[in-house]
């Protein structure tokens, strides 16, 4: 197991430094303290492809391919980990500027992998989480689309007005435990809220998926809006063609 040795600097609070990699990494609360979120890995492409291939996964996941092939795993991690090594690198160049503070506002989490540590040392890769700027799903119109997605992405780091999304999955072996409300809950305040300034947040979720909509309920969201038959979904493995029905969550800091 890591020895969880806290990082030396304000900057990079309150993550955990992985001895070994160097790496940031925080870890779940008990009673999943064996399961850890760190920066994206190469080496985790085949098991994104197990679990993306999976029904109970690819059902309720809008964007990727099917069937999901090595390939497709590899360029999504090398963007993630592309997009978390910028923001790490961004955290060490405020620690040589600013080692007691000011803290760094950055637009990235540099942790989004979900792994369990083994008994021997190893890991198993559980999923992701990670946190975007809104797509506007909800949006039909496309130029209304195209303008409300280029107002929310021309806002500068740290704004508050800023509209976030969330995207997450995990393995189903590991489903129906507690640990994606604990991932989500643990990225809130550990990072999202303070180090982002994250405060409206809108993640969408496909109708029938009650276990998503709980685990945001159990992070204080409500159900902000439902639109029916919004998103045009192509066929993958058993499910046809057809269009979705979207219910969009919401968390305001100034309810929570």
């Amino acid at each position: 197991m890591l020895s969880d040795a806290p990082a030396q600097s304000l900057q990079f609070g309150p993550f955990l430094i992985n001895e070994r990699t160097g790496e940031p990494y925080l870890r779940l609360p008990a009673p999943h303290e064996n399961i850890i979120i760190t920066a994206p890995r190469l080496q985790d492409a085949p098991h994104i492809c197990e679990i993306m291939n999976d029904p109970r996964v690819y059902r309720w996941v809008s964007s990727p391919p099917f069937p999901y092939f090595m390939e497709h795993a590899t360029s999504w991690l090398s963007q993630t980990k592309a997009e978390a090594d910028a923001v790490w690198t961004e955290l060490k160049q405020a620690n040589v500027e600013y080692p007691n503070g000011p803290l760094k506002i950055v637009g990235k989490c540099p942790v989004r992998s979900i792994l369990e540590e083994n008994a021997d040392g190893s890991y198993t890769f559980l999923g992701d989480c990670g946190i975007d700027r809104h797509r506007y799903e909800d949006v039909i119109d496309a130029e209304e689309h195209a303008r409300v997605v280029q107002e929310n992405n021309a806002r500068p780091v740290g704004d508050l007005n800023i509209i976030w999304t969330i995207g997450d999955y995990l393995r189903p072996s590991h489903q129906g435990k507690g640990i994606m409300t604990a991932v989500i809950g643990t990225l809130m305040k550990a990072w999202w809220i303070p180090r982002m300034k994250i405060r409206c947040v809108r993640p969408s979720v496909f109708e029938g998926n009650g276990g998503s909509i709980r685990v945001f309920e159990k992070n204080g969201f409500v159900l902000w809006k439902t639109v029916r038959d919004c998103m045009h979904v192509m066929a993958k493995g058993e499910f046809p063609e057809e269009l979705r029905t979207l219910h969009l969550l919401e968390w305001q800091a100034r309810a929570s």
